[in-house]
């Protein structure tokens, strides 16, 4: 069978499972950036406890594989009553690893921010909440930016895994259509393209324009 036919015969169902791992990806980089956002401020609470809750959560899904994670929110939450929809737990198991990470990327960027910065808009008589949000957060962000285009890279490969609990994404498409065709050239080497053009293509050009929009908002461009 020749690669043409071989798309031709399964190019709707690598389609399929195209829409589901970018899906995935989108939801999973939603949850990841209000989690990492969330848990990077708690840690560098004066609050002992939110500080410690924030802390335990960083160091369990950074410290811990994300099959395992993947595999405890779908297969060992029902037994304590708390049952997700493979979908559902597929997102929720990568975001919650990423923000881990990002609340960390969060965290330094934070403190990263001149000190002048924070003294500038103490000095302007700012809340708290509205010298982070005006002054503090915008320059954090632009810090950050860089390394969150490689962890979003990150999350989307991270995605893969879903296919382990049966969710329809790329890599379950693909493995099915191997499973029955043996053509393990075409269906992996069309996934690996697949991969690498969201992340070339897609995640990497929307950084940095996301990082020239920032650049402007705080008048570095």
């Amino acid at each position: 069978m020749s690669y043409f036919e071989f798309l031709a015969q399964y190019g709707d169902r690598i389609l399929s499972g195209t829409l589901v791992t970018m899906l995935l990806t989108v939801l999973a980089t939603v949850l990841a950036v209000a989690v990492a956002l969330a848990a990077g401020l708690m840690r560098m609470s004066k609050n002992g406890l939110v500080s410690g809750v924030a802390t335990v959560y960083i160091e369990i899904f950074r410290g811990t594989s994300l099959l395992v994670q993947l595999y405890w929110i779908f297969f060992v939450l029902p037994l304590f009553g708390i049952t997700l929809e493979k979908f559902t737990a597929g997102f929720v198991a990568v975001g919650m690893n990423l923000g881990a990470y990002g609340a960390e990327l969060v965290r330094g960027a934070i403190l990263s921010v001149p000190k002048g910065q924070w003294e500038a808009a103490l000095a302007l008589n700012m809340s708290p909440a509205r010298r982070m949000r005006r002054v503090i957060l915008p320059q954090a962000l632009l810090i950050m930016l860089p390394s969150w285009g490689n962890l979003l890279i990150e999350l989307l490969k991270g995605t893969a895994l879903v296919a382990l609990i049966a969710v329809a994404d790329l890599m379950f498409q693909v493995k099915q259509i191997n499973g029955t065709t043996f053509l393990s050239a075409q269906t992996f080497g069309t996934a690996l393209i697949i991969y690498y053009v969201i992340a070339r293509f897609m995640i990497t050009p929307f950084m940095r324009w996301l990082e020239r929009f920032m650049q402007r908002m705080v008048g570095r461009a």
